[in-house]
């Protein structure tokens, strides 16, 4: 429409039933638009809530191991791990030292190799094994994502037949 004053910008606005919205205001001149401002916050609202949906939330779960555990509890440790990682999750492995225990790191990063090698098949090594202090980590990522599961879907129930529903009912006997 061009450079116009505010007022008279404000009466055409009002004789069209929008609103005038500054968009920019550090322009020089400030630049404005006549639009209906209610459906433009709620447009603006739904496109970030259309943004949000589209991103890609990545969970990063956590096992948390020692370097003396038992072959059955490193086990059934694995097999929560191998969950996490079939559901395209990444995993976080940590090997926690006590006392002692850091002298031996050696026996953590074998351990955090034989995780490695039993989820090969599903999970690749994202990030090599570092010591951060007296945690040893390493972390997994999932080969490929899960594809998702079909939900099954109810079938409609059929109406019955009215007289399938009279052989169904009781029978009454009537007194005489």
């Amino acid at each position: 429409m061009g450079v116009l004053g505010l007022d008279a910008a404000q009466r055409i606005a009002k004789e069209k039933g929008l609103d005038l919205v500054e968009v920019a205001p550090q322009a020089s001149p400030p630049v404005c638009r006549l639009l209906d401002y209610g459906r433009y916050k709620f447009e603006t609202i739904k496109r970030e809530k259309d943004q949000r949906r589209k991103q890609n939330v990545i969970k990063l779960k956590e096992m948390k191991l020692r370097p003396k555990v038992a072959d059955h509890d490193f086990k059934t440790k694995f097999r929560g791990m191998r969950q996490f990682l079939e559901q395209g999750e990444k995993v976080k492995v940590t090997i926690m030292f006590r006392g002692r225990e850091m002298v031996h790191q050696d026996i953590g990063r074998r351990l955090l190799e034989r995780v490695a090698d039993a989820a090969k098949d599903v999970a690749v090594i994202e990030r090599q094994p570092i010591m951060e202090g007296r945690n040893l980590f390493m972390i997994l990522a999932p080969l490929h994502k899960p594809q998702p599961q079909p939900q099954p879907v109810a079938a409609p129930a059929a109406p019955e037949a009215p007289a399938a529903a009279a052989a169904a009912a009781p029978q009454r006997k009537e007194a005489s």
